[in-house]
């Protein structure tokens, strides 16, 4: 019996540290950022504060614990004699996006944009940035002028809705 114990208390002091140091500390891990105020889907207009011709639809989910999404873009004709319209395209998936707090980064494939012109071109990068409840700005990073983040401009303006 007293050889059991002592058998037992070896097996606790030799284990007891390997429980200890699978926890991390605090300090170590970094908590990623509420997503709550960037998941859903967000609409932009022509033509109007949210009362204009659809132009851009981004939907953004977390359903996995990562960011996921598609963004949809609408095509605008005008007929001679015809009022604008707007035509839905393909939804394209969001490439490795990205939130820090305030600000939605990511990429979508701009292969199918106008073929076949476009099948070698690579991926556009976008940045959706909050402006305040259910608001913010969408831009293409790569036509926005340099500096002119600096002087207020905040892109085509999108609103967050319910699905």
């Amino acid at each position: 019996m007293r050889n059991r114990i002592v058998l037992m208390c070896i097996v606790v002091a030799i284990l007891a540290p390997v429980g200890f140091s699978q926890t991390s500390s605090p300090s170590a891990t970094t908590t990623p950022p509420d997503t709550a105020s960037i998941v859903g889907v967000w609409r932009g207009t022509w033509g109007g504060d949210g009362d204009g011709l659809p132009c851009i639809s981004l939907t953004i989910t977390n359903e996995t614990g990562s960011l996921s999404g598609a963004i949809l873009f609408y095509l605008l004709r005008k007929g001679e004699g015809q009022p604008l319209t707007a035509s839905p395209g393909i939804p394209e998936p969001l490439i490795h996006p990205t939130f820090d707090g305030k600000t939605l980064t990511f990429q979508v494939s701009h292969r199918r944009a106008h073929p076949p012109a476009s099948l070698n071109d690579p991926p556009v990068s976008f940045r959706l940035t909050l402006t305040g409840s259910d608001k913010g700005g969408l831009v293409n990073i790569g036509e926005t002028p340099s500096g002119s983040e600096s002087a207020g401009s905040s892109g085509l303006m999108m609103t967050r809705t319910a699905y």
